[in-house]
């Protein structure tokens, strides 16, 4: 690897964590000498680069630091278009739509070298097939979920009973043919996930929930919610 290219990649292994990581993971991970790390953060600090640290305890890049958005490599070019690729397959149409555009921004505004990979990647997300449809607005679904803000959903279940309930909305899981909304169910005081195909009707609510969003994805994530879906 050209010093150059590690220089650029030591940035990017220290943007992708929150704690300190010592010159020892990041040599591991280049697969270099950690002499040779040390070397290379003594530069980037020298071209003022914001790399906070020392020997032993670690680096950490401090916020507010960025590089141009497109400086990108060939494999990290796959890895997006392969992922909006799965996006235009499986996801609702405004998301379908924001892949496509994505792709086709990255394939404008990377250099022409780096152009091929975009439009003639070397892998390929398979087309979605037999997938259900929503029966609920995606889009302000999503946009109540960055707000913080209720639902109310009229809701049936496998057996064809509806219910009626209020929840407080935290994230979308995207199945090959299915989507689950996953959110706090005022009626079952627990957490619950819904097949957006289930959705006889519902209404995007003004009303804020109680609590902060980050603590409520928590509590969620600790309950294992990506499960099948509880009609109960």
């Amino acid at each position: 690897m050209r010093r150059a290219d590690r220089l650029f990649q030591i940035i990017q292994v220290l943007r992708r964590t929150r704690s300190p990581l010592t010159a020892d993971a990041i040599a591991a991970e280049l697969e270099t000498s950690k002499r040779t790390i040390y070397r290379d953060i003594a530069t980037l600090i020298g071209q003022r680069v914001p790399i906070r640290g020392e020997a032993g305890m670690g680096y950490i890049l401090e916020k507010g630091f960025d590089l141009p958005p497109l400086m990108l490599t060939p494999d990290e070019i796959e890895a997006a278009v392969l992922g909006a690729q799965w996006v235009v397959g499986h996801a609702d149409a405004v998301l379908a739509r924001a892949a496509a555009d994505l792709m086709a921004k990255i394939a404008d505004t990377v250099p022409e070298r780096l152009r091929p990979f975009v439009l003639e990647p070397a892998s390929r997300a398979r087309p979605g097939w037999h997938r259900e449809p929503d029966r609920i607005d995606m889009s302000r679904t999503r946009a109540q979920i960055h707000e913080g803000k209720k639902i109310a959903l009229r809701y049936r279940d496998e057996h064809g009973r509806d219910s009626e309930r209020t929840i407080w909305p935290i994230a979308i899981g995207y199945h090959e043919a299915v989507r689950l909304l996953a959110a706090w169910c005022e009626l079952r005081k627990d957490f619950r996930s819904f097949r957006t195909d289930r959705v006889v009707d519902a209404v995007h609510l003004d009303e804020k929930y109680p609590e902060r969003r980050d603590l409520l994805k928590a509590r969620w994530r600790r309950s294992l919610v990506w499960e099948a879906p509880s009609d109960s």
